[in-house]
């Protein structure tokens, strides 16, 4: 069973996607194991403080080098050999073939979910790769985080159920978007399903699923 663990000061937030559906089963087919961390829990003081202002100035507060070494150390503890990802803007640009890859790779994550201004750089020191989601900020690394983790303990064999559901969809050969598709009625407040559809004829549905399946924008 590979293990996913996510440090974060919200993971609360984690409930609903990794609660339900294709995570779910996922886990209730013990084919991946979730564990949050919660960077509070390594606060300093009294009042559990994680961050501080920056050194040399400037607006906003950064999440302190101490409580996210003791968050990541707990986590190595609990898999020792997992990676430990950043989400970061500056990060390389998440995939679906990463995501692929990732997922057969059958390893352990550990990823890191930034908040406020961002983070002290010596954490840098404990990561193993940096990624993004997109070219646009985001309040924080648990969007991002989710959306990885989703895109690849979907991929898991057996979670989707059907044999060929990953192969077919959008981005599988890294440039394809899916084909549009319908299902019943046939006719639907005046639009029709193409009749090719209809037809029953293998190939020529082939035929039209290809030549109607655009490109994915570069």
């Amino acid at each position: 069973m590979r293990k996913i663990q996510v440090v974060t000061l919200f993971p609360e937030m984690f409930d609903g996607v990794l609660n339900n559906s294709m995570m779910w089963k996922a886990q209730d087919q013990q084919a991946v194991e979730f564990r949050m961390v919660n960077l509070r829990d390594f606060g300093l003081g009294a009042r559990r403080r994680v961050d501080d202002t920056p050194y040399g100035g400037g607006d906003g507060m950064l999440l302190m080098a101490e409580p996210l070494f003791a968050a990541i150390e707990d986590a190595k503890k609990y898999d020792p050999i997992a990676k430990v990802v950043l989400m970061t803007p500056r990060g390389q640009r998440w995939t679906q073939a990463l995501a692929q890859e990732w997922s057969d790779s059958g390893a352990g994550y550990i990823f890191v979910c930034g908040r406020y201004e961002g983070y002290d750089e010596r954490i840098l020191t404990l990561v193993d790769m940096q990624f993004s989601v997109g070219d646009y900020v985001l309040t924080g690394g648990e969007l991002p985080a989710m959306t990885i983790i989703d895109s690849i303990v979907r991929l898991i064999p057996g979670v989707l159920g059907g044999e060929n559901s990953a192969a077919i969809e959008s981005f599988s050969d890294g440039e394809t978007l899916e084909f549009p598709q319908y299902t019943r009625p046939e006719v639907f407040r005046g639009m029709e399903v193409p009749k090719v559809l209809l037809s029953g004829n293998h190939a020529e549905i082939a035929k039209w699923r290809q030549a109607n399946s655009p490109k994915a924008a570069k």
